[in-house]
């Protein structure tokens, strides 16, 4: 697939969906001339006027969470928002392959204009958040979507990776499930800012309450400073609507706590930061893979890790010396070159 920057920056500003679906495909791509392509295509798009409303969802399996995006999305677009969703499938550890069902279960939501859906393979990357999930974000964000809804994986220590990436972040809970803390993992608890107990409808409805009023409870007690701001415990059901006017208002009056305490910017700031060191991370790793001058000492080095001959932590740090040597190397090549090149005078042309 051939891609132009320019073309694509143009069609994405223009909310071209098919743009918008190509450039989400480049970034996604591990490819290096891809990734480079994407690196210009980021630099290439106007941030919208005001930041778009930035929610990560997740929840315990079962809890209903793309049912729940439907039913949620399907009421802002009424209320005049564009609404996008990057549903992120978990990958088979085996194959890499995805299902990436979410979309079959938001029927009405993609069906609508006012909405784009983009379910991703999470890959090799923690909490199920794929590695271009913050690119996409800004591609959708450019084309005029004024809320993007992230639905992770599941719910775990490794899931508050989605709350570096996101303003509000929204924990669907789900009772009947016997201990409702004992599923729920204190990290992801500390890190929440809304908390919803879904599917509280017909008979269920009174054992919804109950949970969520456990789960208040927990955080009376995680949050014990009365100064602090303690995440709304809440009840709703995706499949008659109830509650999720309320659950929406949560999430806007914690957007204006952002705003009105200066958190929203300083938080933005931090997650690109974050953004940069994952950024960094990433290449290195990639880097580190593909390199030509230390292939063969990575395929040395994971037989023997393999066959236990060898310590994972001893071959890392074989394989982090090689890549040492190599970049050293690099440099003393290129100020040769650069000498090479610089007039008597010590002066460049």
């Amino acid at each position: 697939m051939r891609y132009v920057v320019p073309e694509l920056a143009a069609g994405i500003a223009a909310g071209s969906r098919a743009s918008i679906a190509r450039a989400i495909t480049l970034v996604e791509s591990a490819h290096p001339d891809h990734r480079a392509l994407a690196h210009d295509l980021i630099a290439a798009l106007e941030p919208p006027g005001d930041p778009t409303v930035r929610v990560g969802i997740s929840g315990v399996p079962g809890a209903g969470k793309s049912t729940f995006i439907d039913a949620l999305g399907t009421r802002l677009i009424e209320r005049g928002h564009r609404v996008a969703v990057l549903a992120v499938d978990p990958s088979s550890s085996r194959s890499g392959g995805s299902i990436l069902g979410d979309r079959t279960r938001m029927a009405a939501l993609a069906a609508s204009d006012g909405a784009f859906i983009r379910p991703s393979p999470s890959g090799r990357h923690l909490g199920g958040v794929a590695r271009a999930t913050r690119e996409s974000m800004l591609v959708l964000e450019s084309a005029g979507f004024d809320v993007v809804l992230i639905e992770t994986v599941g719910v775990g220590q490794s899931e508050i990776a989605v709350a570096d990436m996101v303003d509000t972040f929204l924990l669907l809970a789900l009772s009947r499930t016997g201990d409702q803390l004992q599923g729920i993992k204190r990290g992801i608890l500390e890190r929440a800012d809304v908390i919803a107990v879904n599917k509280a409808d017909g008979p269920h409805a009174h054992e919804a309450r109950l949970s969520a009023r456990e789960l208040a409870g927990a955080m009376r007690l995680m949050f014990s400073d009365p100064e602090a701001r303690r995440p709304p415990v809440l009840t709703c059901s995706a499949h008659t609507g109830d509650g999720l006017d309320d659950v929406w208002d949560a999430v806007m009056e914690h957007r204006d706590f952002l705003r009105e305490s200066g958190s929203l910017r300083s938080r933005r700031a931090l997650q690109q930061r974050e953004w940069m060191w994952t950024m960094v991370d990433t290449e290195l790793a990639t880097t580190i893979r593909q390199l030509p001058a230390v292939d063969d000492l990575r395929r040395d080095l994971q037989g023997r890790v393999e066959d236990g001959t060898l310590s994972a932590v001893d071959a890392a740090d074989q394989l982090l010396d090689a890549f040492a040597v190599h970049f050293a190397q690099t440099r003393r090549d290129a100020s040769a070159a650069t000498a090479t090149s610089t007039p008597a005078g010590g002066r460049t042309p």
